[in-house]
């Protein structure tokens, strides 16, 4: 007990001092004011939308009214939606909004993916050779007016290549109240913000939600369809652009906010059971070793505080205080209570056997499911990074 005490303590040690202040607040992109720039680069949005009628309306009148000094146009791509997304859609009628619908996936492609080359590509027939911007969305996302306004100021300022946010997320029911903060919590553990903006570092990440990214960088990685098999398509496509050279940035919004409800623990179960084998590489060992892992930074400290003995309980007690005070920042930026950090190994017990059923899910054939769509030979030809 002694010797797991000082492992998990030298363990939490490490993490909070060496490993990118993973648990800081920050960074967080702010609407700031722009007077500066005399010319605005152009912005393509590109989302891809497969059974979305739901939020497609709200996603849309919000991108719709935005501020956008510059060229800007949004093509969404109806992914062979079966509940009338596309005519959701097109029932908003500007000229400002194209709507696709989607072709036949080819063979080693996601939907996903598949249904942004295809947005891309009509980008680029609709201005050829055009530089600027092109912004990947969920069609579950809503954005303040300023949102791609400060996107584009944000890369123009730093000169970056990519520019991604971990949006606003639901937090209402108490599913979401227990398990979303520590998803983001987990998020950041896994790819410190701090290292995925260090050049230096080789660390790199993205957040789906809203990703803008420079035509040329797009270019230079080979397109949308040197991802095509990808599905944890954002981490993919940022590794590509840091790996070819460019500079990336990777913060928190202020001014997007996803739709989409987790009204009960079995709809985080799946959000993370989707893709969470996939990221270990379909490897045992990799499943073995986050276990564990796992097991040694949020059980053993708490075990070692309620079991341990004199200098284990005390060692473990200082372990257990790290790992819940990691969590507080989070918790602040939803506006929770600090409470809910107590809870945070079985949270994590929570997650950990998500990632074993996502596991079990693959050995069993059943592949990744997601919208209607079974990738189950993903290990043999669809990429995680």
């Amino acid at each position: 007990m002694l010797i797991l005490a000082i492992a998990t303590l030298l363990l939490w040690l490490g993490l909070i001092g060496l490993h990118g202040r993973f648990w800081q607040a920050g960074p967080i992109l702010r609407p700031v004011p722009v007077t500066d720039q005399k010319s605005w680069p152009s912005v393509a949005v590109v989302i891809p939308a497969r059974d979305e009628a739901d939020s497609i309306a709200a996603c849309l009148t919000s991108l719709l009214a935005q501020d956008y000094p510059g060229p800007y146009r949004i093509i969404l791509v109806d992914d062979g939606s079966s509940d009338g997304t596309g005519a959701v859609a097109r029932s908003l009628g500007t000229d400002r909004l194209a709507v696709l619908d989607g072709a036949a996936r080819p063979p080693g492609w996601s939907g996903k993916l598949w249904a942004v080359a295809q947005g891309v590509a009509e980008a680029r027939r609709l201005r050829p050779g055009e530089e600027g911007f092109f912004l990947l969305c969920d069609a579950d996302i809503t954005h303040a007016g300023a949102h791609v306004t400060t996107l584009v100021a944000k890369a123009l300022r730093d000169r970056l290549d990519q520019v991604s946010e971990m949006v606003e997320l639901n937090c209402t029911s108490p599913a979401e109240r227990a398990l979303v903060p520590a998803f983001v919590f987990f998020f950041q553990l896994l790819y410190p913000f701090g290292r995925v903006n260090d050049a230096r570092s080789k660390t790199a990440a993205a957040a789906g939600g809203t990703v803008l990214i420079r035509r040329t960088a797009l270019t230079r990685i080979g397109g949308i369809e040197s991802l095509r098999g990808a599905l944890i398509d954002d981490v993919t496509l940022a590794t590509r652009v840091k790996r070819s050279g460019g500079a990336i940035w990777l913060g928190h919004s202020m001014l997007a906010k996803s739709i989409r409800p987790y009204p009960a623990p079995v709809d985080v179960w799946r959000m993370v059971a989707r893709t969470a084998y996939v990221q270990l590489r379909f490897s045992p060992l990799l499943l073995l070793g986050t276990v564990l892992g796992m097991g040694l930074v949020w059980i053993v400290p708490l075990l070692t505080l309620l079991a341990g003995h004199g200098a284990a309980r005390w060692i473990g007690a200082a372990a257990w205080l790290l790992s819940t005070g990691s969590f507080l920042p989070t918790l602040r930026r939803f506006r929770l209570s600090p409470a809910w950090a107590l809870l945070l190994p079985g949270i994590a017990l929570f997650y950990t056997l998500a990632t074993i059923g996502s596991a079990i899910d693959h050995h069993r054939g059943r592949g990744v499911v997601w919208k209607r769509r079974a990738y189950r030979d993903a290990s043999k030809d669809v990429t995680a990074a």
